[in-house]
Protein backbone atom coordinates (compact mmCIF):
# COMPACT_ATOMS: atom_id res chain seq x y z
CA UNK A 1 0.00 0.00 0.00
CA UNK A 2 2.79 2.38 0.94
CA UNK A 3 4.61 1.71 -2.34
CA UNK A 4 1.41 2.31 -4.31
CA UNK A 5 0.84 5.60 -2.49
CA UNK A 6 4.44 6.62 -3.19
CA UNK A 7 4.06 5.98 -6.93
CA UNK A 8 0.78 7.91 -7.01
CA UNK A 9 2.34 10.90 -5.22
CA UNK A 10 5.67 10.99 -7.12
CA UNK A 11 3.84 10.41 -10.41
CA UNK A 12 6.98 9.40 -12.38
CA UNK A 13 5.02 8.70 -15.57
CA UNK A 14 3.21 12.04 -15.44
CA UNK A 15 -0.06 10.24 -16.16
CA UNK A 16 -1.86 11.41 -13.01
CA UNK A 17 -2.81 15.06 -13.32
CA UNK A 18 -4.69 17.44 -11.07
CA UNK A 19 -7.11 19.79 -12.85
CA UNK A 20 -5.60 23.13 -13.88
CA UNK A 21 -7.51 26.34 -13.16
CA UNK A 22 -8.67 28.60 -16.00
CA UNK A 23 -6.66 31.51 -14.61
CA UNK A 24 -3.82 31.90 -12.15
CA UNK A 25 -4.82 31.32 -8.53
CA UNK A 26 -2.77 33.52 -6.21
CA UNK A 27 -2.99 32.05 -2.71
CA UNK A 28 -1.63 33.71 0.39
CA UNK A 29 -0.85 31.26 3.21
CA UNK A 30 -1.35 33.31 6.37
CA UNK A 31 -1.77 33.01 10.11
CA UNK A 32 -0.03 35.40 12.48
CA UNK A 33 0.38 32.61 15.01
CA UNK A 34 3.80 30.98 14.57
CA UNK A 35 4.36 27.24 14.29
CA UNK A 36 1.01 26.30 12.76
CA UNK A 37 2.48 24.79 9.59
CA UNK A 38 2.31 27.72 7.12
CA UNK A 39 5.64 27.01 5.46
CA UNK A 40 5.22 23.21 5.54
CA UNK A 41 1.79 23.63 3.95
CA UNK A 42 3.06 26.03 1.27
CA UNK A 43 5.98 23.79 0.29
CA UNK A 44 4.07 20.50 0.23
CA UNK A 45 0.99 21.78 -1.61
CA UNK A 46 3.23 23.48 -4.18
CA UNK A 47 5.25 20.29 -4.77
CA UNK A 48 2.12 18.10 -4.95
CA UNK A 49 0.49 20.36 -7.55
CA UNK A 50 3.72 20.69 -9.58
CA UNK A 51 4.24 16.92 -9.65
CA UNK A 52 0.75 16.56 -11.11
CA UNK A 53 0.86 18.87 -14.10
CA UNK A 54 0.47 22.40 -12.67
CA UNK A 55 2.94 25.26 -13.07
CA UNK A 56 3.60 26.65 -9.61
CA UNK A 57 5.49 29.62 -8.17
CA UNK A 58 6.31 29.89 -4.45
CA UNK A 59 7.07 33.39 -3.13
CA UNK A 60 8.90 33.19 0.20
CA UNK A 61 7.90 36.32 2.10
CA UNK A 62 9.21 35.23 5.51
CA UNK A 63 12.63 36.70 6.46
CA UNK A 64 13.52 33.34 8.05
CA UNK A 65 13.52 31.87 4.53
CA UNK A 66 12.15 28.49 5.61
CA UNK A 67 10.22 27.86 2.39
CA UNK A 68 13.44 28.46 0.44
CA UNK A 69 15.20 25.94 2.69
CA UNK A 70 12.39 23.39 2.28
CA UNK A 71 12.68 23.64 -1.52
CA UNK A 72 16.50 23.56 -1.37
CA UNK A 73 16.79 26.94 -3.12
CA UNK A 74 19.92 29.03 -2.31
CA UNK A 75 18.99 32.02 -0.15
CA UNK A 76 22.23 33.18 1.44
CA UNK A 77 23.24 36.84 1.53
CA UNK A 78 23.98 38.14 -1.96
CA UNK A 79 21.40 35.95 -3.73
CA UNK A 80 18.79 38.12 -5.53
CA UNK A 81 15.59 37.69 -3.53
CA UNK A 82 12.07 38.98 -2.95
CA UNK A 83 13.54 41.97 -1.08
CA UNK A 84 15.06 43.21 -4.37
CA UNK A 85 11.62 42.98 -6.00
CA UNK A 86 9.87 44.90 -3.22
CA UNK A 87 12.45 47.60 -2.53
CA UNK A 88 14.53 47.85 -5.72
CA UNK A 89 11.77 46.94 -8.24
CA UNK A 90 13.83 44.06 -9.69
CA UNK A 91 11.57 41.98 -12.01
CA UNK A 92 10.33 38.76 -10.41
CA UNK A 93 11.56 36.59 -13.29
CA UNK A 94 15.16 37.63 -12.53
CA UNK A 95 14.78 36.35 -8.98
CA UNK A 96 12.68 33.17 -9.42
CA UNK A 97 14.76 29.99 -9.34
CA UNK A 98 13.70 26.59 -10.70
CA UNK A 99 13.40 23.97 -7.94
CA UNK A 100 15.80 21.11 -8.53
CA UNK A 101 14.15 17.77 -9.24
CA UNK A 102 10.60 19.17 -9.45
CA UNK A 103 9.58 20.22 -12.96
CA UNK A 104 7.08 23.08 -13.21
CA UNK A 105 8.05 24.54 -9.80
CA UNK A 106 9.86 27.85 -9.20
CA UNK A 107 10.69 29.68 -6.00
CA UNK A 108 11.38 33.35 -5.24
CA UNK A 109 13.67 33.05 -2.20
CA UNK A 110 13.87 35.23 0.91
CA UNK A 111 17.19 36.21 2.50
CA UNK A 112 17.83 37.90 5.82
CA UNK A 113 17.72 41.26 3.96
CA UNK A 114 13.94 40.93 4.07
CA UNK A 115 13.99 41.48 7.85
CA UNK A 116 14.50 45.22 7.27
CA UNK A 117 11.96 45.49 4.46
CA UNK A 118 9.02 46.24 6.81
CA UNK A 119 10.73 49.47 7.91
CA UNK A 120 12.02 50.38 4.45
CA UNK A 121 8.60 49.90 2.86
CA UNK A 122 7.04 52.53 5.11
CA UNK A 123 8.41 55.37 2.96
CA UNK A 124 7.93 53.68 -0.44
CA UNK A 125 5.20 54.88 -2.82
CA UNK A 126 2.26 52.41 -3.12
CA UNK A 127 3.96 50.27 -0.48
CA UNK A 128 1.03 47.85 -0.06
CA UNK A 129 0.90 46.82 -3.72
CA UNK A 130 4.61 46.26 -4.53
CA UNK A 131 4.30 42.47 -4.57
CA UNK A 132 1.03 42.55 -6.50
CA UNK A 133 2.64 44.60 -9.29
CA UNK A 134 5.68 42.32 -9.41
CA UNK A 135 3.49 39.21 -9.81
CA UNK A 136 1.28 40.83 -12.46
CA UNK A 137 4.35 41.89 -14.46
CA UNK A 138 5.72 38.29 -14.59
CA UNK A 139 5.86 37.30 -18.28
CA UNK A 140 5.26 33.54 -17.81
CA UNK A 141 1.96 31.88 -16.87
CA UNK A 142 1.48 30.01 -13.60
CA UNK A 143 -1.50 27.96 -12.50
CA UNK A 144 -0.74 28.68 -8.83
CA UNK A 145 1.23 31.31 -6.95
CA UNK A 146 1.67 30.50 -3.25
CA UNK A 147 2.85 33.31 -0.97
CA UNK A 148 4.32 32.14 2.34
CA UNK A 149 3.72 34.92 4.90
CA UNK A 150 5.69 35.78 8.03
CA UNK A 151 3.97 35.12 11.40
CA UNK A 152 2.88 38.73 11.84
CA UNK A 153 0.37 41.20 10.43
CA UNK A 154 2.89 43.80 9.22
CA UNK A 155 3.50 45.33 5.78
CA UNK A 156 4.89 42.11 4.29
CA UNK A 157 1.67 40.24 5.09
CA UNK A 158 -0.39 43.19 3.82
CA UNK A 159 1.57 43.00 0.52
CA UNK A 160 0.69 39.31 0.29
CA UNK A 161 -3.01 39.98 0.99
CA UNK A 162 -3.13 42.71 -1.67
CA UNK A 163 -1.44 40.44 -4.23
CA UNK A 164 -3.68 37.41 -3.56
CA UNK A 165 -7.24 36.50 -4.50
CA UNK A 166 -7.45 33.75 -1.91
CA UNK A 167 -6.28 33.25 1.66
CA UNK A 168 -5.41 29.77 2.88
CA UNK A 169 -5.30 29.60 6.69
CA UNK A 170 -3.58 26.61 8.30
CA UNK A 171 -5.05 26.02 11.78
CA UNK A 172 -3.25 23.86 14.33
CA UNK A 173 -5.51 21.45 16.22
CA UNK A 174 -4.57 22.89 19.61
CA UNK A 175 -6.41 24.79 22.33
CA UNK A 176 -5.04 28.21 21.35
CA UNK A 177 -5.66 27.67 17.63
CA UNK A 178 -8.71 29.91 17.38
CA UNK A 179 -7.24 32.68 19.52
CA UNK A 180 -5.94 35.47 17.33
CA UNK A 181 -7.87 34.16 14.34
CA UNK A 182 -10.39 36.99 14.75
CA UNK A 183 -7.57 39.50 14.40
CA UNK A 184 -6.45 37.86 11.14
CA UNK A 185 -10.02 37.82 9.78
CA UNK A 186 -10.45 41.50 10.74
CA UNK A 187 -7.25 42.41 8.90
CA UNK A 188 -8.35 40.43 5.84
CA UNK A 189 -11.67 42.33 5.89
CA UNK A 190 -9.86 45.66 6.16
CA UNK A 191 -7.63 44.80 3.19
CA UNK A 192 -10.72 43.72 1.22
CA UNK A 193 -12.53 47.00 1.98
CA UNK A 194 -9.65 49.36 1.28
CA UNK A 195 -7.08 47.69 -0.98
CA UNK A 196 -8.21 44.43 -2.60
CA UNK A 197 -11.95 43.80 -3.10
CA UNK A 198 -11.27 40.38 -4.73
CA UNK A 199 -9.77 38.89 -1.58
CA UNK A 200 -11.55 36.03 0.17
CA UNK A 201 -10.74 33.34 2.71
CA UNK A 202 -11.21 30.35 0.43
CA UNK A 203 -9.49 27.50 2.29
CA UNK A 204 -8.93 26.37 5.88
CA UNK A 205 -6.55 23.45 6.47
CA UNK A 206 -6.34 21.63 9.81
CA UNK A 207 -2.73 20.74 10.67
CA UNK A 208 -0.87 18.81 13.38
CA UNK A 209 -3.92 16.66 14.06
CA UNK A 210 -3.43 14.05 16.77
CA UNK A 211 -6.19 11.45 16.53
CA UNK A 212 -5.46 10.17 20.05
CA UNK A 213 -6.71 13.33 21.74
CA UNK A 214 -10.25 14.55 22.32
CA UNK A 215 -8.95 18.09 22.04
CA UNK A 216 -8.02 17.71 18.35
CA UNK A 217 -11.51 16.38 17.66
CA UNK A 218 -13.11 19.30 19.56
CA UNK A 219 -11.00 21.90 17.69
CA UNK A 220 -11.88 20.25 14.37
CA UNK A 221 -15.61 20.42 15.16
CA UNK A 222 -15.30 24.07 16.24
CA UNK A 223 -13.49 25.04 13.05
CA UNK A 224 -15.89 23.11 10.79
CA UNK A 225 -18.93 24.64 12.53
CA UNK A 226 -17.46 28.13 12.18
CA UNK A 227 -16.06 28.00 8.62
CA UNK A 228 -18.26 25.33 7.01
CA UNK A 229 -17.32 24.33 3.45
CA UNK A 230 -14.13 26.38 3.47
CA UNK A 231 -12.49 23.67 5.64
CA UNK A 232 -10.81 20.96 3.55
CA UNK A 233 -11.87 17.37 4.23
CA UNK A 234 -8.19 16.40 4.19
CA UNK A 235 -6.57 16.85 7.61
CA UNK A 236 -2.79 16.91 8.16
CA UNK A 237 -1.74 14.57 11.00
CA UNK A 238 1.21 15.01 13.34
CA UNK A 239 3.86 13.08 11.42
CA UNK A 240 7.56 12.73 12.08
CA UNK A 241 8.36 12.54 8.36
CA UNK A 242 6.76 15.96 7.76
CA UNK A 243 9.02 17.45 10.44
CA UNK A 244 12.18 15.70 9.21
CA UNK A 245 11.88 16.56 5.51
CA UNK A 246 13.03 20.25 5.66
CA UNK A 247 16.33 19.29 7.30
CA UNK A 248 17.11 17.40 4.07
CA UNK A 249 16.04 20.35 1.89
CA UNK A 250 12.98 18.44 0.70
CA UNK A 251 9.22 18.36 0.95
CA UNK A 252 7.67 15.28 2.55
CA UNK A 253 6.39 14.45 -0.97
CA UNK A 254 9.89 13.54 -2.15
CA UNK A 255 11.43 12.67 1.24
CA UNK A 256 8.94 9.93 2.14
CA UNK A 257 6.13 9.77 -0.44
CA UNK A 258 4.53 6.74 1.21
CA UNK A 259 4.10 8.41 4.61
CA UNK A 260 0.78 9.54 6.08
CA UNK A 261 1.97 13.13 5.97
CA UNK A 262 2.66 12.97 2.22
CA UNK A 263 -0.68 11.27 1.52
CA UNK A 264 -2.56 13.91 3.52
CA UNK A 265 -0.91 16.83 1.70
CA UNK A 266 -1.52 15.09 -1.64
CA UNK A 267 -5.23 14.78 -0.78
CA UNK A 268 -5.35 18.43 0.32
CA UNK A 269 -3.74 19.56 -2.95
CA UNK A 270 -6.17 17.45 -4.96
CA UNK A 271 -9.11 18.98 -3.09
CA UNK A 272 -7.81 22.53 -3.68
CA UNK A 273 -7.32 21.79 -7.39
CA UNK A 274 -10.82 20.31 -7.79
CA UNK A 275 -12.45 23.18 -5.90
CA UNK A 276 -10.70 25.68 -8.18
CA UNK A 277 -12.28 24.08 -11.24
CA UNK A 278 -15.76 23.85 -9.70
CA UNK A 279 -15.73 27.44 -8.46
CA UNK A 280 -13.59 29.53 -10.81
CA UNK A 281 -11.66 32.05 -8.75
CA UNK A 282 -11.81 35.66 -9.78
CA UNK A 283 -15.58 35.85 -9.86
CA UNK A 284 -17.12 39.01 -8.42
CA UNK A 285 -16.39 39.02 -4.71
Amino acid sequence: MEAMRAVQILNPSGEVTMPRPERTRVMCVANQKGGVGKTTTTVNLAVALALHGNRVLVVDLDPQGNASTGLNVPHHTGVPDVYDCLINSLPLEEVAQPVEGIPNLWCVPATIDLAGAEIELVSVVARESRLSRAIEAYPGHFDYVFIDCPPSLGLLTVNALVAAQEVLIPIQCEYYALEGLNQLINNINLVRQHLNPRLEVSTILLTMYDRRTRLADAVEQDVRNHFGDKVLQAVIPRNVRVSEAPSYGQSVMTYDPGSRGATSYFEAAQEIAERGVKEPVGRNA
